[in-house]
């Protein structure tokens, strides 16, 4: 596959910031949750209040364990926790606890689906466990700026992929598939819109067979579009400045989605700018095999796993498959749906999945919904399904009786019982209402008897709309074709 832009060769790198799914802070009791007042989810600790020591939670270490395994990565049985030094306002210790040196997990890998289909592996370096710095609020004063210390200590993974990547839209599958895995484990909810899950892009281009270039980090990014938007702006502005004889500096820009434009924040940093040393308040971490193969045992099956087990054991084809499983509660929500209903899995389960990505997912999609938010227990697409499999009604029937279930979360037999909607299978009703479609249609039988084979469908139409669509889709085709 080409992936040269106007002959140049783009290198890019992701450090993704996820938020470990914890209750409490990487170091204290504080909570973690999301929307509190400001400033009433801070410890002593975590407002660096002199005397104050870190206490290490163990709950984010065993996620960080479960992350490294759901991308095939090595869990280092020693790791240690370091100080990277530098000032912020809402950095009150002067220091972020972070592992340099000795990270948790190295050595993963994601695969992704790129534009052609085909499969690539982007290499993980790392994952290392460290805490976030608090929230800087410039918007509430013309004159002055606040420090919320809410997210002081949030727990976060920096999981850094190797510079593998060659399109913004690579980019963006790694992101989609990392966020799956993490999802699946349960290791973050990565509700970018709450800040769980932030991405730092590394880009730079070259001449193909030439060293890289001098990269630039674009800071922050806080939505799969926005990152695409980031680097598509970057790739383009690092063409132009190179063809124009201009140097590529190596710099922290912001990416601006209102104008949808990068701008310089600061000059790069290196590692030896923030004077990195092991933190004295904390001694390495130290595994078991014991606990590692607990955190092994507790894996649940993964989205690759699943996608070929659905394509296998469901007969569904791999696009299918794929939808289903990109969000683990689809994945639920479809397999829920398939053992509530009364057929075989090999029958009902591609029914299921065109409902549930066809009409259900527009249904969200128009009403700006999740699937947990639905009107109506997915177990009723299953008895919605087995009513069109036993040929209680038909397909046209179908789509009216899931509108109204969506609208009041009634079952379905019900809504057919009410509005008696069941399908026509009489043999004599539906024969006599295409004697009198074929009696009240002469020129189109003279032109079907000519070989205009096409006005079949007309017929079907005409005859559907006498038995007003309840009739039996298979008798009217072959009572037509007997009459005609």
């Amino acid at each position: 596959m080409d992936n040269l832009i106007k002959g140049w060769e783009v290198v890019i790198g992701l450090e993704v910031h996820a938020q470990i799914s914890t209750d409490t802070k990487l170091f204290s009791q504080s909570s973690t949750a999301f929307g509190s007042d400001p400033n009433t989810q801070v410890s002593f600790y975590d407002a660096a209040m002199p005397g104050m020591l870190p206490v290490l939670n163990e709950k984010a270490i065993d996620l960080a364990i479960k992350t490294g395994l759901g991308i095939k990565g090595t869990v280092n049985k020693i790791s240690r926790f370091d100080r990277k030094n530098y000032f912020y306002p809402d950095l009150p210790s002067g220091y972020q606890i972070s592992q340099l040196y000795h990270p948790i997990i190295t050595d993963g890998v994601i695969t992704i689906e790129q534009q052609d289909g085909t499969s690539k592996e982007i290499r993980v370096e790392r994952i290392h466990v460290e805490q976030d710095a608090g929230k800087s609020v410039h918007d509430l004063s013309p004159d002055c700026s606040y420090v919320d210390l809410n997210r002081s200590g949030t727990p976060l993974m920096e999981i850094v992929s190797r510079p593998d990547m060659r399109s913004s839209y690579e980019a963006m599958q790694y992101v989609k598939k990392l966020r799956t895995i993490l999802r699946y484990i349960g290791s973050s909810d990565c509700n970018m819109d709450q800040g769980n899950l932030r991405v730092d892009a590394n880009i730079s281009i070259h001449k193909p067979g030439t060293p890289f270039g001098n990269r630039v980090e674009i800071k922050n990014i806080n939505s799969i579009k926005f990152l695409g938007q980031a680097l598509d702006y970057e790739i383009e502005r690092q063409i132009i400045a190179q063809e124009m004889g201009e140097e590529i500096h190596q710099e922290t820009r912001l990416f601006d989605s209102a104008k949808c434009e990068t701008r310089t924040m600061r000059s790069k940093e290196n590692a030896e700018d923030y004077r990195y040393f092991p933190d004295p308040d904390l001694k390495p971490v130290i595994l078991t095999d014991a606990r590692i193969e607990k955190m092994k045992s507790e894996m649940p099956e993964l989205p690759d796993e699943k996608m070929a087990r659905f394509i296998n054991d469901y007969r569904l084809t791999q696009s299918d498959a794929k939808v289903l499983t990109e969000e683990i509660e689809t994945a639920d929500c479809f397999e829920r749906a398939v053992k509530a209903s009364k057929n075989k899995p090999e029958d009902s389960a591609k029914l299921i999945a065109n409902w549930i990505i066809v009409e259900l997912f527009a249904i969200l999609n128009k009403e700006n919904k999740t699937l947990q938010e639905i009107s109506f227990p997915i177990e009723n697409i299953a008895e919605l399904v087995d009513l069109i499999l036993d040929k209680t009604i038909n397909g046209k029937i179908a789509k009216t009786v899931f509108a109204e279930m969506t609208q009041n979360g009634k079952k379905p037999k019900e809504i057919i019982n009410e509005l008696g909607l069941v399908q026509i299978q009489d043999d004599k009703t539906i024969r006599d209402a295409i004697k009198n479609v074929i009696a009240n249609s002469p020129q189109q039988v003279e032109q079907y008897k000519q070989g205009k084979e096409q006005l079949f469908g007309f017929f079907v139409g005409q005859t559907m709309k006498a038995l007003q669509g309840k009739g039996n889709p298979e008798l009217i085709n072959k009572i037509l074709k007997e009459e005609l």
